[in-house]
This record gives structure tokens, C-alpha cells and sequence, in this order.
């Protein structure tokens, strides 16, 4: 082949394979975006109790890709959550090319308490989480804490800090044995009602076999949960025999 002869195939090859390479990564992109596309009947959500499962899915499928499985694994690797309330953390798992699992670890709340008609939740340090007019089931509303100050993301302002944590291992006890209790009352006395309904449970103060007490109320609401009155649990029994006081009638 003369010089001229090559000079003219290299001035065909050279474009042709800059085209192919171009289209070989158009068609690598395509196919890319095509076969990782999260399909919307295989999206799983766990760990969420405040939010929908679809408040959950619009709020992590947002952005560039969002749709994307492999992007949306490597955008919520590691990454706390600083803009949701309620939620610490998200992680996105691939389950399958077209299918993802969003897990939500939500923050420890110990509990809430109500003031201008808004729910004010806080954690285990009395810090604000949240305002808000939306009742999370799960946890429970705290009265007899005196405070006189709310400030989101600040501590509620109280003379007894360590209240918030007692409410906490209160309330973690209470999940563990699965119980969903209504309401908590700190007496000034350091005692501690537990509210279930109709149910008022006097757990004496939280120091003395407070998780065997707890470990025994499943048992004990399942036999009055019909009735009203006070489950008397303020003297702690190894042998599990407490007093159950009907209310009566106008109480």
C-alpha cells in the first residue's frame, strides 16, 4: 500500500474508532442506567415508625440518578442524616439490580411532652428533637417534668437532667418486653405511674427490680385490659404478686 493509501485509511479508521469508542460508552451508559433503574413495586423500607413508607422513598430518591440502585448505595454509605428529624441514619442496600432495601435507624427518643398543642420530643439528654402536631405511636408522653424553656435542638431547660434518662431506660424496658405505653408520670417523690389506657401501673421508684416488674406486666395487662384502676407494683416481689384496685364507680 503507497504512503497516500495509508494516510487515507488512517484518516477513515481514526474517526470511525473515536465513533465507536463514543457510542460503545453511550450504549455502556444506557444500559447502565437502564438495568440498574430501581423498579417502584420492589422498593423495601425498614426501621421507620414516624414516617410513611413512601415519605421515606421521596425523601432518599432525590437527585441526579435518584433512581439509580448502585448510586443510591453509594450516596447513603456512611452518611448521617442532618435535614430529616427523627432520622439518625439511612443506608440504601442493593437487593437486586432493579430492587433496593432502605433501612432507617430513627433517633432514640425517650419520650414527649405537650405544650401549645404541639408534641415536643426529646431524647435521652432532654435535647428537642422535634415540634411537631404529628403523634408518633410508640412513644410515650412524659408528664410531671417541670421546664421552662423549648428550643429545637436545644435541651428542654429542667433542675432534674437525669429525669430524661430514667425516661429512656423506662422506655427502652417497656419495647423490649413489648409494651406501647400510653403516658409516664414522675412523681415529685421519685415514684413512677405508668399509664396504659384505663390502666394506671404505680411502679414505685425505678431503682429496685424495675426490669422484673416490667417483664411481669405483659401478663398482668392481658387480664385487665377490660377493666379501670391501679395496678399496684410500687413493692418490688420476687414471687410476682401485686394488688390490682378496680376503679370505683365515678372515679
Amino acid at each position: 500500500m503507497s504512503a497516500r493509501g495509508g494516510r487515507a485509511v488512517r484518516r477513515i479508521m481514526v474517526p470511525l474508532l473515536i465513533f465507536l469508542l463514543i457510542f460503545a460508552c453511550v450504549m455502556g451508559i444506557a444500559y447502565f442506567l437502564e438495568i440498574y433503574r430501581v423498579d417502584p413495586a420492589k422498593i423495601y423500607v425498614d426501621g421507620n415508625t414516624h414516617y410513611s413508607n413512601q415519605e421515606i422513598i421521596d425523601i432518599v430518591m432525590t437527585g441526579p440518578l435518584g433512581d439509580n440502585s448502585i448510586v443510591l448505595s453509594m450516596k447513603y454509605k456512611n452518611r448521617k442524616i442532618t435535614d430529616v428529624p427523627f432520622v439518625d441514619a439511612i443506608t440504601v442496600e442493593v437487593v437486586s439490580s432493579d430492587s433496593i432495601r432502605i433501612r432507617v435507624f430513627e433517633k432514640a427518643l425517650a419520650g414527649y411532652v405537650k405544650y401549645l398543642d404541639r408534641y415536643i420530643y426529646f431524647d435521652k439528654d432532654g435535647t428537642v428533637v422535634e415540634s411537631s402536631d404529628v403523634l408518633t405511636k410508640g412513644i410515650p408522653q412524659v408528664t410531671g417534668i417541670n421546664f421552662s424553656g423549648i428550643q429545637v435542638g436545644k435541651p428542654l431547660t429542667t433542675d432534674d437532667t437525669d429525669i430524661f434518662l430514667r425516661t429512656l431506660d423506662l422506655t427502652k424496658l417497656l419495647a423490649k418486653y413489648e409494651l406501647s405505653a400510653d403516658r409516664i408520670h414522675f412523681h415529685g417523690n421519685g415514684e413512677v405511674t405508668i399509664y396504659f389506657g384505663n390502666i394506671r401501673v404505680d411502679l414505685g421508684t425505678d431503682e429496685q427490680g424495675i426490669e422484673d416488674k416490667v417483664m411481669l406486666l405483659g401478663k398482668f395487662l392481658e387480664r385487665v385490659e377490660s377493666l379501670s384502676g391501679v395496678l399496684d407494683m410500687e413493692e418490688y416481689n420476687e414471687e410476682g404478686i401485686y394488688v390490682f384496685k378496680p376503679d370505683t364507680d365515678g372515679q
